[in-house]
């Protein structure tokens, strides 16, 4: 029998890699441009996925391929900490003006987002001289120990991987699944029951949830959030690693609740691609720990810097937080007009580019198959769909803010026949 290349590459992929890394396609990449990509076998789809919010500026774009060719040639590593380049200090700087607040503003760069989040609860604990981190049901701050202790979704990201660190807390998420006097009592009962606020060092929050199903945070909560922080001496840690780059419509989403973090994490699609993340926050705060306590041997790699500095270029040339507004705007009206053919759809829900869909039975319960079927019938049609959500029935779609108006069209096409389809 002859084994298709997709199937002969799966073969080998099943022989030669861990089966603890999901993936989700069957089919391998080839090449890509903008929002499409070729398989191996010459197969085109529309990636409704963006490698997980990593490609707002879209694959292969010119500008930032320019920047790590032009890079690639003068040198492609010196590590920071032992020869450092101007690269890093510009970057550094056009975060701290980008990011919200006028205050003094200091960034340290990474290669992942768990490792953005590590080091911020590092600098928040050295800041503070505390160790209790408090954390929402539903978030996704990565896959390394402390980051998925932090983590609210026990399958698969925690299930037999503990015991985790101590002193790590979660009280539930004030967006539509809780209101905010619930969790202000879940957090007060934290105080009285598990530890005193004068041994928190940080609040660590997702604007907009990812992972845990695209759930927007009450802009009272995050005032509030503020208000208990300053009252009792915690860092306030907004993590934006999937919000920020105009996903949300505009360049974090933090500008949207008129409060300013202590900390911010970042990575995604702040790279175009390339692996690297930043914290960026109030100098004071970033100053704490010592010399030689933050770092990495490829954090802020020369490469990743080079197309860091061009993806926000684009981003402003381009105007692509505003353009990703249009576009989910344009995704909501689609979803919302399909709720009277496909009952399942619950909630359309999101900011800016940053949509989901979720879908639950006619008795109120999450309908995971039904999500399920969606995302086949897309993928079925060239259609690269997510899901997303504690109980998975959360479809999520980030496109690259880049995609061109037919391709987007096209999508449109393919989404409205994959939830007709569903249905039977």
């Amino acid at each position: 029998m002859n084994h298709s290349l997709n199937e002969q590459l799966q073969a080998r992929k099943a022989a030669a890699t861990a089966r603890g890394v999901g993936v989700m396609g069957t089919f391998f990449a080839d090449r890509a441009k903008n929002a499409e990509l070729w398989d191996v076998e010459g197969r085109r789809y529309i990636d409704f996925a963006g490698g997980i919010a990593v490609m707002n500026t879209g694959h292969g774009h010119p500008k930032v391929i320019a920047a790590i060719e032009e890079q690639l040639k003068r040198f492609t590593h010196t590590c920071w900490q032992v020869v450092p380049y101007e690269g890093y200090v510009a970057l550094a700087e056009k975060l701290n003006a980008l990011t919200p607040g006028t205050h003094a503003k200091k960034t340290a760069f990474f290669s992942t987002g768990a490792e953005a989040i590590e080091n911020a609860i590092k600098i928040a604990r050295y800041a503070t001289r505390r160790s209790g981190v408090i954390a929402f049901s539903g978030a996704f701050h990565g896959r390394s120990l402390f980051a998925v202790s932090l983590t609210g979704k026990v399958a698969p990201y925690k299930a037999g991987f503990g015991p985790f660190p101590a002193e790590v807390y979660h009280a539930p998420f004030p967006c539509h699944c809780a209101s905010l006097a619930e969790v202000k009592k879940a957090v007060h009962h934290l105080f009285k029951a598990d530890i005193e606020p004068a041994r928190v060092a940080a609040i660590v929050f997702e604007p907009v949830q990812g992972e845990g199903g695209f759930n927007v945070i009450q802009p009272e909560a995050v005032r509030w959030i503020r208000e208990l922080c300053d009252e009792h001496g915690i860092v306030m840690i907004a993590d934006e690693i999937q919000t920020g780059f105009g996903r949300t419509g505009t360049m974090f989403a933090m500008e949207q609740f008129g409060v300013i973090p202590d900390l911010m994490t970042i990575a995604k699609s702040l790279a175009g691609g390339v692996p690297l993340s930043a914290v960026t926050g109030k100098a004071e705060i970033m100053d704490a720990p010592a010399p030689g306590g933050l770092g990495g041997t490829y954090a802020g790699n020369p490469l990743a810097v080079a197309a860091a500095h061009a993806v926000i270029d684009v981003m402003h040339e381009e105007q692509l937080p505003a353009r990703g507004q249009r576009l989910g705007d344009r995704l909501k009206v689609v979803l919302e007009a399909m709720r009277a053919e496909v009952p399942a759809i619950a909630d359309v829900r999101g900011l800016g580019a940053m949509v989901a869909c979720e879908f639950r039975r006619a008795d109120g319960s999450p309908d995971a198959d039904f999500t399920k079927r969606v995302q086949a019938h897309a993928l079925q049609q060239g259609l690269i769909l997510l899901t997303c959500g504690v109980d998975a029935n959360v479809l999520r779609f980030l496109f690259p803010l880049t995609i061109e108006d037919t391709v987007f069209d096209e999508a449109m096409q393919i989404l409205r026949a994959a939830l007709r389809a569903a249905r039977s």
